[in-house]
């Protein structure tokens, strides 16, 4: 693929070879000296421009893609660095269980990393993974869980038997899932102190519902009979099997090896019980548009207001408008139409964004949010949608169409720093059902991105009439009334110490 070049090569070429005649008569060098530096200067750049290479080839590399035991596997050799890390991702997370497994999907990838093994006590795990110099992680997204281990390559049998156990035969021990369950009451009782974080929380539950992307922890889904390890138990056969997995070698291992290493990790390794997981719901998100309002006594007002988008990550030019679009309003940081509005211009914020989500199945949300002080939380309200407005009033200037799809394509390099990286994100897509070659396509369809493409697609998708509004902060110093940005809801503060939390259910 061919990256554009930077016509910026003075600092990387011998000062010598921009003189008029260098390399002959140094009576020429001397007499160029004597002229203007204006004269010099664009002399210089004249040669600058004049000079004519061939384009840059970049050729990323491919991962292979193989399958054992039915298992997809990608595979990336890299013999840079004596180290090879394995992913294995697991489709399966919150949003395929109902409330009462809220807990124990959650505390599920902690508890393989902390709960020790049938064979293992949790210090011996630990032992183990300390004299083996191992990195591992255990984690999870909405919509599936994943983990991976990287280890020295002349240890990589040894670490994948202990992470592959780990993986297939957590012991859930009593004393860590109890340790996970306070440690996660306590996060509880401390979420309302962040006033940022709550907001966000708050503000999804209210456009989300019942939903598994609206829910938050409670206490109450934090008895321990919801950690029970018969919950445990019940969660991680119905993720953590063959069926819903997805596997990622890279580093220096031939592919001989890694495959007999897997072939022996999944050996006798059970099916997923209760078969196949339930798709993920769809969700309901709120049409209509109001102004919700949560007293908090805090410094910092945090305003968030979106509406539901329906723009896809499918590769339509509409999508590809739409990335363009967010990063000109307000993705692209400091150079961003909200921040030079809210910032620059007057003062409200440190820093405002742009939301514009686009989920692979479903329905996303487009909007915008601020931190400012409670004596301009209206003022800034207001002012984050007259700038998504001004999106919509005309296409925006080609430069600064041209500015983010520069940068867009000159960062797609970077996108291959390390194999690692490359065997991750080939999993993602795979996990996302987007093709192998998603990254090429994403990057060309930007490059198609008009003006008039992305004043269509807020034109066609973006409308602050329908915004839904958080405020959240000091309501007794705020700039007026609430109401003047339309029919308001005033929400309840949520309980600060341990006192006043709701009671667990039975």
């Amino acid at each position: 693929m061919s990256i554009a070049r930077t016509a910026c090569l003075a600092a990387v070429l011998p000062a010598a070879a921009l003189w008029p005649g260098a390399g002959s008569d140094p009576g020429s060098a001397a007499a160029w000296a004597q002229e203007p530096v204006r004269t010099q200067n664009e002399s210089v750049r004249a040669r600058i421009e004049a000079m004519e290479f061939p384009e840059l080839e970049f050729s990323p590399p491919r991962v292979r893609t193989e399958t054992v035991a039915e298992v997809p596997v990608f595979f990336l050799e890299d013999r840079s660095l004596p180290l090879v890390t394995v992913y294995a991702t697991f489709k399966g997370g919150v949003r395929r269980f109902p409330r009462e497994r809220f807990a124990a999907v959650s505390g599920l990838p902690a508890l393989m990393r902390t709960g020790g093994t049938t064979d293992l006590t949790p210090a011996e795990v630990d032992e183990r993974i300390e004299t083996l110099a191992l990195s591992m992680s255990f984690g999870q997204g909405g919509g599936g869980s994943s983990s991976w281990v990287n280890t020295l390559a002349e240890h990589v049998d040894e670490a994948v038997t202990l992470w592959s156990s780990m993986l297939r035969n957590p012991r859930f021990d009593s004393a860590e899932v109890e340790i996970w369950r306070g440690a996660e009451l306590e996060r509880v009782r401390r979420q309302a102190d962040d006033p940022t974080s709550l907001a966000f929380r708050r503000f999804n539950t209210i456009m989300y519902g019942d939903h598994p992307v609206g829910w938050n922890m409670e206490p109450a889904d934090l008895e321990p009979a919801d950690l029970a390890p018969e919950r445990l138990r019940f969660v991680h056969r119905a993720v953590v099997c063959p069926g819903n997995m997805a596997l990622g070698v890279v580093g220096d291992i031939r592919w001989e090896q890694a495959a007999a290493l897997i072939e022996a990790m999944l050996d006798g390794w059970p099916p997923c019980s209760g078969g196949l997981l339930p798709e993920e719901p769809r969700p309901r998100i709120r049409a209509e548009p109001g102004v919700f309002v949560l007293h908090k006594r805090t410094e910092q007002s945090v305003v968030v207001l979106a509406h539901s988008s329906s723009v896809r990550r499918d590769g339509t030019p509409a999508y590809f408008a739409s990335r363009v679009g967010h990063a000109i309003l307000g993705a692209s940081g400091l150079s961003s139409r909200l921040n030079q509005a809210v910032r620059t211009r007057e003062g409200l914020a440190y820093s405002a964004s742009s939301l514009w989500t686009t989920p692979r199945r479903s329905d996303g949300l487009v909007g915008a949010l601020t931190s400012t002080k409670p004596e301009t939380t209206l003022a800034a309200a207001r002012l984050l949608l007259a700038v998504i407005d001004s999106m919509r009033a005309s296409p925006p200037p080609s430069a600064e169409v041209a500015r983010q799809i520069d940068e867009a394509s000159n960062g797609f390099a970077f996108n291959f720093r390390t194999p690692s990286q490359i065997v991750a994100r080939s999993l993602a897509y795979r996990n996302l059902g987007l093709p192998a070659d998603w990254l090429e396509t994403y990057a060309e369809g930007i490059r198609r991105v008009t003006p008039t493409a992305v004043h269509k697609v807020f034109r066609d998708h973006v409308d602050p009439a329908r915004m839904t509004i958080l405020l959240l902060g000091d309501t007794t110093r705020f700039d007026g009334s609430a109401s003047e940005l339309g029919p308001v809801t005033v929400l309840a503060e949520p309980p600060s110490s341990p006192r006043e939390l709701p009671r667990s259910r039975p």
